[in-house]
């Protein structure tokens, strides 16, 4: 089996001259590797081709057979790495906690370690007969939820 270390080296190494970043490789038992990449912008299928290119050059098929999948990160898909967090502050996100719990907010801060979502929530205000909308912000560890991915909207 192809060691995912060794695919995920060679990406870092292409990556070095790029403004890309890695969100994940994957090898199954068969030799399938699947590797996704991101952008800021979006990342284009000439990259894509390239960095295929690029593992394809430094893997011998002779020693051991592959199958070699490049790709984005999807769209809609949970965030995976701290940099796509930061890609998508002030977007609409949806967060499912550990407890359950689904949230659509904006991501309004990200970083190595957690991320923070504005979500509007109805209160009681004193001297307001109804509640009202408020803006509450919270903030979670990277860890401390099921996803958080961006929310398509076709509005």
């Amino acid at each position: 089996m192809i060691d995912k270390n060794i695919v995920k080296g060679l990406v870092e190494e292409w990556l070095k001259n790029e403004d890309y970043f890695l969100v994940d490789v994957e090898v199954d038992s068969s030799n399938r590797i699947v590797v996704e990449i991101d952008h800021a912008d979006g990342v284009w299928i000439e990259d894509c081709v390239a960095l295929s290119r690029f593992i394809e050059e430094h893997l011998n098929r002779d020693e051991e057979d592959f199958e070699l999948e490049v790709g984005s990160a999807g769209l809609g898909q949970p965030f995976k790495v701290a940099q796509q967090y930061v890609n998508h502050i002030g977007k609409e996100v949806e967060v499912l906690t550990k407890d359950g719990k689904k949230l659509h907010g904006t991501l309004t801060a990200a970083d190595d370690a957690s991320f923070t979502v504005t979500v509007q929530e109805k209160q009681k205000q004193e001297g307001k007969k109804r509640p009202v909308m408020v803006d509450v912000e919270q903030t979670f560890g990277m860890g401390d939820v099921k996803y958080c991915k961006y929310l398509i909207s076709f509005k």
